[in-house]
């Protein structure tokens, strides 16, 4: 039976009032009062307001509750040039470097070029809503990024087997704009890992300590 005290840490969402978990905060947003990321998105890069938006993102991201950079990457699916993206993408990664905080990276369709930019990183990277085969999930995996999981984990069978398989030290979980119970995912983690909910809960806390110490 489900102890009801236990708590599920949502690794990136977007509700504000939500205290366990990173809230991903959107561009030009005021601060808000719970733990959040920020960062420029592909979708919302803008040349001519790249100098208004990396102020508020300079101002933002140093503050005690900024967990981590993001979400910021890559995206084959806009219509903004990928030279620009991937300009942009490293400015955001020399800005974690320089806070020492990690990057929620955000990826369509451009996973090798991702891991391709991890060179300049010097803290961890993960990847968030990952939702591909396991063939990606290795290559990431390889090169050191963790991999958060999302709704599709509770019925995608394929990409069940491919969280199943992936190191319980390279993972975390969320709900990201989805409206479900993170407590269900979960519930359905512990069970493809055949493993007790009170280790998959300790060992998210430590991959969080990880990440943001290690």
């Amino acid at each position: 039976m489900l102890n009801l005290n236990m708590s599920f840490f949502d690794f990136h969402h977007h509700h504000p009032d939500l205290s366990f978990g990173i809230y991903n905060l959107p561009l030009l947003e005021n601060l808000p009062e719970t733990t959040f990321s920020a960062g420029i998105h592909p979708k919302d890069i803008s040349e001519e307001n790249l100098d208004q938006h990396f102020d508020w993102l300079d101002s933002v991201a140093s503050h005690k509750n900024c967990f981590a950079i993001g979400e910021c990457g890559l995206d084959q699916n806009i219509s903004v040039s990928l030279n620009l993206q991937n300009d942009i993408f490293k400015r955001q990664i020399n800005l974690s470097n320089d806070l020492k905080k990690p990057i929620i990276v955000h990826c369509v369709k451009k996973f090798y070029e991702v891991i391709t930019m991890k060179k300049f990183a010097d803290r961890p990277m993960i990847i968030h809503g990952f939702n591909k085969n396991r063939k990606v999930a290795d290559d990431l995996l390889a090169h050191n990024f963790y991999l958060s999981f999302g709704k599709a984990a509770l019925y995608n069978l394929s990409l069940q087997e491919t969280l199943k398989n992936t190191p319980l030290e390279k993972m975390f979980l969320e709900t990201d704009g989805k409206d479900f119970d993170i407590t269900d995912l979960y519930v359905k983690t512990a069970e493809l890992k055949n493993i007790p909910m009170e280790k998959l809960l300790s060992q998210i806390s430590e991959n969080l300590h990880t990440i943001q110490y290690g």
